[in-house]
């Protein structure tokens, strides 16, 4: 019977140490484990409450919500389609794949599928650890970008519409003047709009503002 595994989900605020048993707690992290054999499920549990984390056990794919370490053979839906039907679902998990049956090509297909890793029997405790420590950093690191871009989108929602039609241009760093000509209208008039528009983004320079526009994907004249 092969392994489940482990997923892992932190908060994006809790700091996450190195990979050592005395560093790593966090009771803010919690760790997945998915496996039809309660015996490995209890052990894994067992194994990750061990360096302080919290550990959620399910029997089966279809019980599991939120982060995990998957068997490519348990029951029902495989770990490895489980992976691609988040993956279509827009759900972004750190996914560590233990199992006794893997093979290179099966490897290979969770690796570049975005697995964390893909471990096989027999492995030792601490590369599992060190596994769950890269996801849950991942995590961390995925859940701050996307709060970033939630407050930057609010940010722009904030902006007026002439505001929002006057930032890309000012994206490209052009003076007043030639914004104002391609817009067909005053200087003074887009002075005043690029003042405002700074203000509501909170950018301390056009280089601040440059960035928060990048990460909007905010079209841009003359960019492809």
């Amino acid at each position: 019977m092969g392994y489940a595994g482990v997923a892992a989900r932190s908060c994006f605020s809790i700091h996450l140490a190195k990979s050592t048993k005395s560093q790593m707690k966090d009771a803010n992290s919690i760790v997945f484990v998915i496996d039809d054999d309660t015996a490995i499920r209890e052990s894994l549990e067992s194994l990750i409450r061990s360096v302080g984390l919290h550990a959620e056990t399910f029997p089966s794919t279809r019980e599991f919500l939120k982060e995990k370490l998957l068997d490519v053979r348990l029951p029902g839906t495989s770990g490895l389609n489980f992976q691609r039907e988040l993956a279509e679902a827009n759900v972004h998990i750190p996914v560590i794949f233990i199992t006794g049956h893997g093979d290179i090509p099966m490897s290979v297909r969770a690796m570049k599928a975005g697995a964390v890793e893909f471990l096989t029997k027999p492995f030792r405790d601490q590369d599992l650890l060190d596994a769950i420590q890269v996801g849950l950093e991942k995590d961390r690191g995925r859940r701050a970008h996307e709060a970033e871009i939630l407050t930057l989108r609010q940010r722009f929602e904030r902006l007026t519409p002439r505001e929002r039609e006057v930032l890309p241009w000012v994206v490209t760093g052009k003076l007043n003047k030639q914004i104002a000509a391609e817009l067909g209208t005053s200087e003074a008039t887009v002075k005043v709009h690029r003042s405002q528009l700074m203000r509501k983004m909170r950018a301390q320079s056009l280089a601040d503002l440059v960035r928060m526009a990048d990460k909007l994907k905010i079209p841009v004249p003359g960019r492809p």
